[in-house]
Order: structure tokens, then sequence, then C-alpha cells
């Protein structure tokens, strides 16, 4: 009993340590960002977390076929450019600061090596030389268990951002069909693409797009399996 009672105290204060841990973590975070960003950003954010939070992990599950689309190059605003970029190496200094600085610098780095060396390609969107957004693809499969698997011309897209000084200028759906294109004229199969539901603005952007939406779902990783619940 005396064994018992001895383990059942050390598991509740291992709980009250990590719920100080994790608060203490999430404080961190908030100060960071805050010092980063500012008040109002970090006001922003805080309500998106609550949506995220109030919306769970349902996901608006997109598709499109690329064997019909037009495969012609997308015309850019004359002040616009996009390109790809397939390694670490081939990040400009002044991208990559851009990339990290917004986000947690030493998570946004482990992410960057993880999917450069998964051979993601990581497509940047600039505005008269400056970095305005960006966004992901991976050919084949995913960076982590999908709602499906893929065949190996079916093209992930992922993780788009625009910076906030430059969102309403339509430049999300502007990259999302450029790269459709691109991967058009490279005879890829299908493109898939999710948005979470608290995301309006980003299931906005992609109506002004080929992608159509296929499903509500939700995914649970369990043993690194992927458990979906379609809707």
């Amino acid at each position: 009993m005396h064994v018992f009672e001895n383990c059942s105290a050390a598991f509740r204060k291992g709980l009250r340590f990590g719920s100080i841990a994790s608060v203490s973590n999430i404080i961190g975070r908030a100060s960071e960002y805050y010092g980063r960003h500012g008040l109002r950003n970090t006001v922003a954010r805080a309500v998106i977390g609550f949506k995220r939070a109030l919306f769970a992990n349902r996901m608006a599950v997109f598709s499109c076929g690329l064997e019909n689309l037009d495969a012609a190059p997308i015309t850019l605003p004359v002040s616009v450019c996009i390109t790809g970029v397939a390694t670490y190496t081939g990040l400009a200094d002044t991208d990559l600061q851009a990339i990290i600085g917004f986000w947690n610098p030493k998570e946004a780095r482990r992410n960057l090596t993880k999917r450069f060396n998964k051979r993601a390609c990581l497509w940047l969107l600039k505005s008269a030389d400056v970095l305005a957004g960006y966004g992901w693809t991976l050919e084949g499969t995913t960076i982590e268990p999908y709602f499906f698997p893929l065949a190996q011309d079916d093209v992930h897209l992922f993780d788009f951002h625009v910076f906030p000084e430059y969102r309403g200028r339509g430049f999300n759906p502007l990259l999302v069909n450029y790269i459709l294109a691109d991967l058009t004229a490279r005879k890829k199969r299908r493109a898939f693409i999710e948005a979470a539901e608290w995301n309006v603005a980003q299931l906005s952007s992609l109506r002004k797009t080929p992608f159509r939406q296929i499903a509500w779902a939700r995914k649970s990783i369990v043993l690194r399996r992927p458990i979906v619940f379609w809707q």
C-alpha cells in the first residue's frame, strides 16, 4: 500500500510539474511572439488559437485533376516573381530570416531541414524583391501521414503562408495557381491540399483556384498510422 501511495504521489507530482512546464512553455512562446510582433498581432494570434481549439481538427480536403488543366504559365504582375527552392543551401539568407523570424526560429529551422531532406520544394513569392509569401509541395508522398495514400504522380501542397503586410492582394491564390500550372506542364496527375475549418481566409482563397473540395475529415495519428473520420 505504501509503495502504491508513493507511486501515486510521485505520479501526481509529475503531472503537476508537467502542467507547470507546459504552461511555462506556452507563456514563453507567447512572450517571444509578443516581443517580435507586438500586442495587436499577438491578440490576433490568440484569437486564431481559440478558433483552432473551437473547431478542433476538422479539415476541408481539396483535390485537383491536373490532366485537363491549361499548362500555359500564369502571367504574373510586373512587381511579382515566384521561384522554387529545392535545398536549404539554395535559400537566400534574407528569405531564410523572413521565414524563421516570423515563427519560432529553432522549430522553423528544424521544419525546413526535415522538408528539404524529404525532397519537398519551397515556393517563394516576392513582391518588389521582398518575400511576401510561400508554400510547399511534395511529390508522391507527404511529410506526415495523410488522409489517404498518394500515387507517384500525385503532389501535396501544404503550409502556405502570406505575411500580414501582404494579405488582401490575392497573393495566395496567385501562388497556388502558378504551382498548379507548373505541375500540369510537368505532367503530374493530381494535386491535393487541405485547410482547417477555422481558416476562413484559406478556404476562400482556394475557391479562386481549380481545387475543389472533396470532403470534410478529421484525422488522428496512432502508431504513425492515420485514423480518418470522413464527413
